[in-house]
């Protein structure tokens, strides 16, 4: 029974990470959407006029797509980092690599 209890909070816990990167991509989308409207100057006349709507004024926004960008695929990898080969494969090897060394530890003392 505590096995299943377990095995069902992890499972919940998952969930959670899973939802919240889905979270995060709809708000990358919706915010970055608005900005690129703004800069594209759709919501100019709803503005008021002691606002900068220049596009010059708006370039910062392309930045912001970049670093956000980035952080959202580094928040992809955390989640998703057991379906990815390439790290998978790095973390076997290195679990293998520490227990060949704490073996050739036990070795040394024996």
């Amino acid at each position: 029974m505590k096995t299943d209890n377990n095995k069902y909070l992890r499972a919940k816990k998952r969930v959670e990470e899973i939802k919240s990167f889905y979270r995060h991509l709809k708000v990358f989308v919706v915010i970055n959407g608005v900005f690129y409207l703004f800069k594209l100057g759709v919501f100019n006349s709803f503005l008021p006029e002691w606002v900068n709507s220049e596009p010059q004024f708006f370039n910062w926004v392309n930045m912001n797509v970049v670093l956000w960008g980035v952080i959202l695929v580094v928040h992809f990898i955390y989640i998703y980092r057991n379906k990815i080969p390439f790290l998978k494969k790095w973390e076997e090897r290195q679990i293998q690599k520490i227990m060949d060394r704490e073996k050739e530890e036990t070795k040394k003392y024996r």
